[in-house]
């Protein structure tokens, strides 16, 4: 669940990128960071990551290793589970890291937070956060494990700067930009970042993402010819609730594969506080989030990042929702 009202819910951080990109420099940050935080780590068990771990395990936090395969796709029960024994110690850790392999695709970890009741009691999504090396991720490009590990991240490290020259980096940040326009993006080297832009971000927030780009959401800021991109919606007035619970079930149905995410803050006729949702390929959820202000303009803003989205088409069908 990307936003929870429960205040003793563990916020959780999904940390995904290519091989070699950077990731397990950016764990051991996490873990060795005077942060104040006291965090449980997952880490997949995967091929050349174990040798990694070595490293990891020196630190003084309690690591999950799975060593049966990969988290995202043949192990999913096994999440579940060593969450929910996680759990049993709740008292020993505030927040959890859950690193994936490098040849992952991030979808079937999120959803883990959707589907599974006990879990999502229990915690939540806080981010996804993706390591791209920017030196190496054009060999990879095609990959559909690389696009997807960027369409579903709230926040990317361009990693390696320091190999590449700048033009380069604008290149792919631009590149990146119109595949995910929700994302906050930082440029690194060695995977060097403020914890206060990893942890506790909650990036569900679509007012945070304004902050930092007040353009994202406008009607040309994101024009692409790639397959895979986003489309934003702003529209001003109040929506029908029913009318936009069957189209977006109905665009789940029908489109949900190459929907990777979509988040949204709607205002919904009659009601004094604002709703939130956010989905996952088929897999959505909602929840009334805070009041609206008196000085605040109420309108609904929505962003879908997926393959091959009609911009036209979601538009027409979503103004079909408004009162």
């Amino acid at each position: 669940m990307a936003v929870n009202l429960i205040e003793d819910t563990v916020p959780v951080t999904v940390l995904t990128g290519y091989l070699g990109a950077g990731k397990t420099t950016l764990l051991n940050r996490i873990l060795t960071h005077e942060h104040g935080k006291k965090v449980a780590v997952i880490v997949n068990e995967f091929g050349e990551v174990g040798i990694d771990n070595q490293l990891i395990i020196n630190a003084d936090e309690e690591i999950f290793e799975m060593n049966n395969g990969c988290i995202c796709c043949t192990v999913r029960g096994d999440l579940i589970r060593i969450i929910s024994s996680l759990m049993r110690r709740r008292d020993k850790f505030d927040h959890l890291v859950i690193e994936t392999t490098g040849l992952a695709d991030p979808a079937p970890v999120i959803q883990t937070f959707f589907m599974d009741e006990a879990v999502k009691s229990q915690s939540f999504l806080d981010a996804v956060v993706t390591v791209v090396d920017a030196k190496h991720i054009w060999q990879h490009w095609e990959a559909e494990e690389a696009q997807e590990q960027i369409a579903f991240a709230d926040v990317i490290l361009l990693n390696k700067i320091d190999l590449v020259d700048v033009e380069n980096v604008n290149e792919l940040e631009q590149r990146i930009r119109s595949m995910n326009a929700m994302a906050k993006i930082y440029r690194t080297r060695n995977a060097e970042i403020s914890m206060d832009d990893l942890l506790g971000v909650k990036a569900f927030d679509l007012q945070r993402a304004l902050e930092i780009d007040p353009d994202f959401l406008g009607e040309d800021a994101h024009q692409h010819d790639e397959t895979v991109g986003s489309v934003a919606i702003v529209e001003p007035g109040a929506v029908d609730g029913q009318l936009l619970n069957e189209w977006l079930g109905f665009l789940l149905q029908t489109q949900g594969a190459d929907i990777f995410r979509m988040k949204g803050i709607v205002n919904v006729q009659g009601e004094e506080h604002r709703h939130v949702f956010q989905g996952v390929h088929m897999l959505f959820d909602g929840m009334s989030d805070r009041r609206w202000r008196k000085d605040e303009v109420r309108k609904n803003e929505l962003v879908f990042i997926g393959r091959n989205l009609d911009e036209a088409q979601l538009k027409g069908e979503f103004r079909k929702c408004l009162v």
